[in-house]
């Protein structure tokens, strides 16, 4: 194993997938010809489709489903819990028993600009576009373009370039 890419042996990954180096990868699924950045971590029980690009210090947390042909801008963070707390009820550091991952999906053919945060309990929707710098609160609707804190419906998209 290369000393600058640490891959679990868990890791399903597709035909052809290209890994940049510094990145950190367990329990999860990689969709043929996909690509990964440098300084990505994607976790447990995430999935990555086919021929998706996840662009550099992007974090990808359990709970995340990528579809086919989607776009991750340079530094894109997923949330997985709505409520974060270090500890639980007792005091005692929280432990996964003590907490319900929230699930995000990403639709075919979406992009999501540098620097959005994706908050958890949401759909980004097929074709969609999210501005970067965007903080995406809630669902976002096919063929849109949203943008802002919070991400706020600014278009609609007609037709798309480079999608099927």
């Amino acid at each position: 194993m290369n000393t600058f890419v640490c891959i679990a042996e868990d890791v399903k990954l597709g035909k052809d997938v290209k890994l940049s180096k510094f990145i950190n990868l367990y329990g999860c699924e990689i969709g043929d010809e996909t690509k990964i950045g440098a300084f990505v971590e994607i976790q447990k029980n995430a999935t990555v489709g086919k021929r998706c690009k996840i662009s550099s210090h992007t974090f990808v947390c359990e709970g995340v489903t990528i579809e086919d042909n989607v776009f991750i801008g340079h530094g894109v963070m997923f949330i997985n819990d709505s409520y974060p707390r270090a500890t639980a009820a007792g005091g005692n550091l929280q432990t996964e028993a003590d907490w319900k991952v929230e699930q995000t999906v990403v639709k075919k053919g979406a992009s999501i600009g540098s620097g959005a945060t994706i908050l958890s309990n949401i759909s980004i929707g097929e074709n969609a576009i999210v501005g970067a710098g965007s903080v995406v609160t809630k669902d976002v609707p096919p063929n849109s373009i949203v943008a802002g804190n919070p991400a706020k419906l600014l278009r609609y998209i007609e037709q798309t370039v480079g999608v099927s």
